[in-house]
């Protein structure tokens, strides 16, 4: 398993810009893929955007354009740079983690961070 620390959220305006960090506890290049993920009030988990080990990115269609995601393989950690935020974007947002282990897989979640933008 792998253990994540996420970092960065916290209360901005609409139309400003926040960067989560998530730090593993093991080296990027054995963990088979990334992402962050948010949980906005009464709503579902939903995908915001991934990474894979090989640096291969994808986006939910509601941030592309405004978030990226990037990876830091020397510091273990992921980035999500999140610009031109709006209301509709708070939330608690998590970092995910996929480990392969033979013909099984492990998700592994960080604690969330919270981000909330106010109108």
């Amino acid at each position: 398993q792998v253990q994540l620390v996420e970092s960065g959220g916290g209360l901005v305006q609409a139309g400003g810009s926040l960067r989560l960090s998530c730090a593993a506890s093991r080296s990027l290049f054995s963990i088979y893929a990334m992402g962050w993920y948010r949980q906005r009030p009464g709503k579902q988990r939903e995908l915001v955007a991934g990474i894979s080990s090989g640096g291969r990115t994808n986006y939910a269609d509601s941030v592309k354009g405004r978030f990226t995601i990037s990876s830091d393989n020397a510091k273990n950690t992921i980035y999500l740079q999140m610009n031109s935020l709006q209301p509709e974007d708070t939330a608690v947002y998590y970092c995910h983690a996929e480990t392969v282990y033979g013909s099984s897989t492990l998700d592994s979640w960080g604690q969330g961070t919270q981000v909330t933008v106010s109108s």
